[in-house]
């Protein structure tokens, strides 16, 4: 059973983690890392935004009644 753990499939690659050391990452690593934290901190906006939108619309619902 051990043989199904021991392929040739590359390891996924770790999250990056908040506060880790960086100082092992090459500059297309830390670029590439750049890139996918903004696209984060646009879909974490996005959310916010729709959760914003959402509270507004109830709180003018319940207002009225």
């Amino acid at each position: 059973m051990a043989g199904f753990l021991d392929d040739d499939r590359p390891a996924p690659k770790r999250a990056h983690e908040i506060g880790q050391d960086l100082s092992q990452l090459s500059v297309a690593e830390l670029g590439e890392r750049i890139v996918l934290l903004e696209a984060e901190i646009e879909r974490l906006k996005e959310a916010r935004e729709k959760k914003s939108a959402s509270r507004s619309a109830a709180d003018s619902f319940f207002k009225k009644a």
